[in-house]
């Protein structure tokens, strides 16, 4: 499933769902001007029942909003983070 129309030409926020393979991904796109924007914003994937978080480009952090959503923190995993950095975060290492 993709969301979001684009018909002012200005950038906006859609997202994509890989439900078959547990892939979400929220991204922006559009113009600013005469300058094209594309830019993952999200993108989450669920292997063996962890929340992977591959790209997280919000202010608040994906994180703590699976966690405060009731997500436990040992299934959730920064992986854009390396393995030797995951132990610091308190968080699943993988």
């Amino acid at each position: 499933m993709v969301g979001g129309d684009n018909e002012d030409g200005e950038v906006e926020a859609k997202i994509a769902f890989d439900l078959v393979r547990d892939r979400y991904l929220m991204f922006h796109v559009g113009w600013s001007g005469e300058r094209r924007v594309f830019g993952c914003v999200i993108y989450v994937e669920i292997r063996s029942g962890k929340f992977w978080i591959q790209r997280d480009g919000t202010e608040a952090g994906i994180a703590y909003v699976l966690i405060a959503a009731g997500v436990p923190k040992s299934d959730v995993v920064i992986g854009f983070r390396s393995l030797y950095m995951r132990k610091f975060t308190g968080l699943a290492k993988g």
